[in-house]
């Protein structure tokens, strides 16, 4: 089940061990499901409880902890020899009081010689919450507790030649799922029947291969609330002349490709068409922008001088670092292309640019996911850059 060689995962924790010790951390405690899943290949639906993954400067591979029930799921999807998984007893899931999983992960580092370390953990990290840091900090008291939020993260931002691969497949399913979602709108049709088809057509994949669920829900904000992004689908029908705003994003083994794109039920609005025409053209500049070299706050400027020459602002970044993710995010939480990011971009990192323009009155959002080459941006999708009438 292990999407890459175990070569690859051993240059991932060596790149991760050589930032540990930059930054002083000798061992480091990750509960990230993404993080996970980039040193160990562990992948399953088990984040809702407590879990993580050690990783120690004296030890050859990572320790996977977890519910105990979990721990098959461990053996079938990661690399690591199974004596490294570690897993707890059921009564420590929800205990209000006595027990909690922070307290068998404190006896682990314990039986590793951890105790007394310079640990680093993910602070601002989804699924590392206040208490289990509060139980950490009780049971180790010897150690030294350090935040390590994006350590591995930007071990992640460069992607392999593997994981360029997949995120390419991710494309082909979100651009079967974008043409699947236009062509079932249409005055009288549900919202909730063009998501099913986006979801089907992203989980049903192609000939070659099968979709994964995409960490963010295909969001489809419509009629007056497309100048509010992140709104997901109703069951009301679409009427003639609504506007409508697809985000998603194909799934291949974790690493994901988003793409969006605004389509009217009808004709195109004059207004709406002019700056869906200036979205493209900004977006466009950016990309040219984009190259070795350069800073992530370099190929934002490119797109505000762009749409300024059109009496157009945007105050929001335009972009992010994405790849490898799980519920609730696809993005790496790392590089923004945004003004003052300074972030020089290399060869193969990869990114989701989608210079949406919201207003009170309109909303219009084509995007682009791309990969940094060797002389400047590719973009990962052909999808038509356009408002779509349908």
């Amino acid at each position: 089940m292990h999407p890459f060689e175990r070569s690859e995962y051993e240059r991932r924790l060596e790149r991760t061990k050589d930032r540990m010790r930059e930054e002083g951390l000798e061992t480091l405690f990750l509960a990230d499901p993404a993080n996970m899943n980039y040193l160990s290949g562990y992948d399953g639906w088990s984040f809702y409880v407590h879990q993580g993954l050690v990783v120690s400067l004296d030890h050859d591979q990572p320790v996977w902890i977890g519910r105990r029930m979990d721990e098959n799921g461990a053996k079938a999807t990661v690399w690591i020899d199974h004596e490294n998984l570690r897993s707890y007893s059921d009564d420590h899931v929800h205990s209000p009081v006595d027990k909690h999983p922070m307290d068998f992960v404190a006896r682990v580092l314990e039986e590793m010689d951890r105790d007394d370390t310079r640990i680093g953990v993910e602070m601002d990290a989804s699924y590392y919450t206040a208490k289990s840091h509060q139980r950490l900090q009780e049971r180790l008291p010897e150690a030294t507790f350090s935040d390590a939020t994006l350590l591995v993260g930007w071990v992640r931002i460069k992607k392999s030649d593997a994981e360029l691969e997949l995120i390419q497949q991710a494309t082909e399913l979100s651009e079967a799922a974008m043409q699947a979602g236009i062509d079932a709108i249409g005055a009288g049709v549900p919202e909730s029947t063009v998501a099913a088809e986006i979801y089907h057509t992203l989980i049903e994949g192609t000939d070659e291969f099968g979709g994964d669920y995409p960490a963010i829900v295909p969001l489809m904000p419509s009629g007056e609330h497309t100048g509010t992004p992140h709104l997901t689908w109703s069951d009301e029908p679409f009427e003639e002349g609504d506007p409508v705003i697809i985000e998603l994003a194909g799934c291949r083994h974790r690493y994901h490709s988003p793409l969006a794109r605004t389509a009217v039920v009808g004709d195109v609005p004059e207004e709406m068409g002019r700056v869906g025409e200036v979205v493209v053209e900004g977006l466009n500049a950016a990309l040219d922008a984009a190259e070795p070299g350069v800073t992530c706050e370099a190929v934002e400027r490119a797109w505000r001088e762009t749409i300024a020459r059109h009496g157009i602002e945007k105050a929001d970044r335009i972009g992010y670092s994405m790849g490898l993710g799980y519920p609730p995010d696809w993005g790496e939480h790392t590089a923004s292309l945004r003004p003052g990011d300074e972030t020089v971009l290399e060869e193969n990192m990869t990114f989701h640019m989608i210079p949406g323009i919201w207003t009170d009155e309109l909303g219009v959002e084509i995007s682009e996911s791309f990969r940094v080459t060797a002389t400047g941006a590719e973009r990962f999708s052909s999808f038509p850059q356009r408002v779509f009438s349908v």
